[in-house]
């Protein structure tokens, strides 16, 4: 009988576990905080629900003001859809307005409601029933709005008006003329939206309270290693209410598995009106250090309890590592030299909708990046959306968090003061993440006084004053840094000469740019996937030479990130940027192969670099992370193994050509003459410890009979929140689903269930043209979740057209309550009126003159 008590408790013990083990992973934060069941906090999505109008429109802050034609839209929102090549100025510059009306929850009833933008590019005004609630400069930074300090309660009709404006000014950061910007202001109410209730007595918000290194909640550590980590947890909770209150702060630190392995408690004094920090610490022994190959988070549960109710709370997730820049000896992650720091930097927009990517997308990118073998991001050139940071958290990727801007600077004392506010708030926003490793408190590629460069790096010093904080980085050639920063931004060739401080790491923070006419841009480098194979097998080569450069063999050299690993739409060149691994849609280039291929320590690959058609080159270039590659002609004319050169002062592994291993007029000898075409092949097999223990196989395409959908779900499903979407993407291929590459066709998708194509045919979304045998969309999940079924056919029907396609997928629902009045419009296409349009025009003179500046500034910091 004791036997089975013992095994049922054993049972039940599991059980209990599993259903506690890493409640967050998966989950979206809000201002800072994942949210903890029972901990008093509300949140509401508030995405849904605003109507929309683009342009001015005069009086529309007012109750009584006539919106009901406008179209109603759910944000993350960009003010227009673009086509997915939008560069040179022709996304959409101007005001936009957004109004919704709500009625507020009736469990907001002595809570104290605000409502939290993440961000809304440009400069805005709210309005909170008709009156100014704030003004704002800047699209990056959260803006918050106590709802209840508008005199809105539970119960209440209340009206929100937003006017949103991304057209130029230079009165605050980045302040470039979006003309002569390598990126684009894509305009709207672009990240989400959050309706927050909390007690009287609750934790603070760090930017609402805007004091140094203070506000919220803030962890810190101290005496990390494999052995033990002190862990400080600094919660700051106020008091809204008119007496004293003495609420007890309990933190409780749980593993992977859900297992409480710390709990802290402080009983603290808050005085009416005012805010007291409690700071609970502990010493955990043993602990899971956080690495990019081991990415362990805890979470640390917070709770605030007043009178033996739990009045507030929330969640963060905890990695514990220590980072050291050690000069000539290099970088140190947990007391142990690291290999090269080798990412990409990243620019937040996506074909059609902008800067508008949802949070699920957010994870995608990084996903992406850490399967390219990527271990770090440097933000570009402004703070990423708080989905993205989480996810560098959850995958293991470091990431550079910058303050905005770009290539220029105003004289005027109050833009320099707006830069560092912005710098201030970055590091409160970000401070929690254990991804962040550096600091960029500077502008990008600026000329800026060194009184500034200074200050900048103070403040990085005064808002996180403990030990291990993240470093400063700068350009080491910009006034102010050499001598002071931490990391300095350069080349390998700048250890040794004449200058470079010995005490100082290196980093390049943009590498691969092989520009050989600057005004054209023309570039080894970049290649639009459209065009084929190969310009990106020439492209994927040109970055292969340049990743090597960043294996120096000197440890003062730690790495450099690539620009940039996703096409991207830009302000003062007509072309996208094409240097992408992934073009705008995340569909991979053979470049991404190449970066995957450089990381030995991950699963074995190999690559065939050759699309096996009459075009194709003799030559077959195979990527691969093993020991040697065989390669296989046509299932065994020709048999070869070569070896995966791997240099410690290059590229870890070299791209393997096998000289003449295609033959077109060998194949077509086989296919057409002796109707074997079944012959025509090359099998790639990565050989390791002398085993094979990877192999890809490749046949040339027949003709186009079939159209194939897939959804890019990378492993999360799209969520039933109005906003999330997915891409699916149609591929022409043959009878045995080879990949037709050179097809021509354009494909009509339709949409049953709960979901929604973005864009028509205004943006060539819909149909799509076969690019490289693929087309993609993107579909939209609306707020039920549900089946969505895609269909794909030729736009043009016909006896020998590709046969169509169906695909059906599963949108789930949304983890938080939703709140809004207006059901959303059908139409979701916008577009600019020619007097827009007009404005945004430049004379041949002015543009001239433009480009020009943007040159010189370029050459002025070595971009290569």
């Amino acid at each position: 009988m004791k036997h089975l008590l013992s095994i049922l408790l054993m049972l039940l013990t599991m059980n209990a576990a599993s259903m506690n083990a890493t409640p967050t992973r998966g989950k979206t934060s809000v201002a800072g905080f994942f949210p903890l069941n029972g901990s008093g906090r509300i949140v509401y999505n508030f995405n849904q629900g605003w109507r929309f109008h683009l342009g001015d429109a005069k009086g529309a802050e007012a109750t009584t003001f006539n919106d009901s034609k406008w179209e109603v839209v759910c944000a993350p929102h960009t003010v227009r859809l673009e086509p997915s090549e939008a560069s040179g100025g022709r996304n959409y510059q101007g005001v936009a307005w957004y109004r919704k009306r709500f009625r507020m929850p009736k469990d907001m009833q002595g809570k104290d409601a605000t409502l939290y933008f993440e961000a809304i590019m440009g400069k805005q005004e709210i309005y909170v029933n008709g009156k100014l609630a704030t003004s704002h400069l800047g699209g990056y930074m959260p803006i918050i709005i106590n709802l209840t300090q508008c005199g809105v309660k539970a119960g209440d009709e209340c009206i929100i008006a937003v006017k949103a404006d991304n057209s130029d000014d230079k009165n605050y950061p980045p302040g470039k003329k979006q003309a002569a910007l390598d990126f684009c202001y894509h305009g709207g109410m672009y990240r989400d939206v959050w309706l927050i209730g909390k007690s009287p007595i609750a934790i603070t918000d760090a930017n609402e309270q805007n004091s140094v290194a203070g506000g919220g909640a803030f962890l810190h550590f101290d005496n990390i290693s494999e052995k033990k980590a002190d862990v400080f947890v600094n919660v700051e909770v106020g008091n809204k209410s008119t007496a004293t209150a003495s609420p007890t702060v309990i933190v409780r630190i749980k593993d992977k598995g859900g297992k409480v392995v710390a709990t802290m408690k402080q009983k603290i004094s808050v005085a009416p009106k005012s805010a007291t920090t409690a700071t609970p610490h502990t010493t955990l022994r043993t602990p899971h250090l956080w690495s990019p190959e081991s990415p362990y988070l805890y979470d640390v549960e917070i709770s605030v309890v007043n009178g033996g109710k739990t009045v507030d709370g929330g969640i963060l997730h905890m990695g514990i590592r220590n980072a050291e820049f050690c000069g000539k000896d290099g970088f140190w992650l947990n007391g142990k030299p690291y290999h090269q720091l080798i990412g990409g930097n990243r620019h937040q927009d996506f074909a059609y909708v902008g800067n508008a990517v949802p949070n699920s997308q957010q994870w995608r990118d990084a996903k992406r990046l850490k399967d390219a073998g990527m271990t770090i991001i440097r933000a570009a050139h402004y703070p990423q959306d708080p989905a993205f940071m989480d996810a560098c958290d959850e995958l293991g990727l470091f990431i550079i968090v910058p303050t905005p801007g770009w290539q220029y600077w105003n004289k005027d004392p109050k833009f320099g003061e707006l830069v560092h506010e912005n710098t201030r708030q970055i590091i409160r926003r970000d401070r929690n993440h254990t991804s962040v490793l550096m600091w960029e408190p500077i502008l990008n590629e600026t000329r800026y006084p060194e009184d500034f460069a200074l200050k900048a790096l103070d403040i990085t010093h005064e808002e996180f004053p403990y030990p291990g904080r993240p470093v400063a980085a700068a350009d080491m050639n910009s006034a102010g840094v050499k001598d002071n920063y931490d990391v300095l931004y350069g080349w390998t060739d700048d250890i040794g000469k004449e200058g470079t401080p010995e005490n100082k790491c290196i980093f390049t923070r943009e590498f691969g740019e092989m520009v050989d006419d600057w005004y054209a841009h023309n570039c080894l480098n970049r290649a639009a996937r459209s065009w084929g194979e190969k310009p990106m097998l020439t492209a994927a080569l040109s970055l292969s030479d340049t990743y090597g450069e960043m294996f120096h063999g000197q440890r003062q050299f730690i790495g450099g990130c690539q620009w940039h690993p996703f096409d991207h739409q830009r302000g003062y060149h007509p072309d996208p940027y094409y240097g992408g691994i992934y073009d705008a849609f995340r569909q991979k280039k053979y470049a991404f192969e190449m970066f995957r291929s450089q990381d030995r320590t991950q699963e074995p690959m190999v690559f065939v670099a050759n699309e096996m058609t009459q075009f194709s080159d003799e030559d077959v270039v195979v990527f691969s992370n093993c020991d040697s590659v065989r390669l296989t002609q046509f299932e065994g004319d020709k048999v070869l193994t070569l070896p995966v050169v791997h240099d410690a002062g290059d590229k870890p592994c070299a791209p393997v050509v096998f000289k003449g291993f295609w033959n077109f007029w060998k194949a077509r000898e086989y296919s057409y003459k002796q109707r074997n075409w079944q012959r025509v092949s090359l099998l790639a097999e990565g050989i390791k410890d002398g085993k094979v223990v990877c192999s890809e196989k490749k046949m040339p395409s027949r003709r186009s009979t079939k159209i194939r959908l897939y959804a890019d779900e990378m492993g999360r499903k799209l969520t039933a929140d109005g906003s999330d979407f997915i891409v699916v993407v149609a591929e022409i291929t043959d009878d045995n689903g080879n990949v037709k590459r050179l097809a021509k066709d354009n494909i009509m998708f339709s949409i049953e269930g709960e979901g929604r194509i973005i864009g028509d045919e205004t943006i060539f979304a819909n149909p799509r043209a076969v690019e490289w045998g693929s087309a993609p969309i993107l579909v939209q999940a609306t707020d039920k979740p549900g089946s969505i079924t895609i269909h794909a056919r030729s736009a043009f029907s016909g006896v020998y057209a590709p046969a169509e396609a169906t695909l059906t997928i599963e949108s789930v629902a949304a983890e938080m309550p939703k709140c809004f009045t207006d059901e959303p419009s059908a139409k979701t296409v916008r577009t600019a009126s020619a007097s827009a349009a007009a404005s945004q025009q430049m004379t041949d003179e002015e543009r001239q003159r433009t480009l020009e500046e943007v040159n010189r500034q370029q050459m002025d910091f070595g971009i290569q």
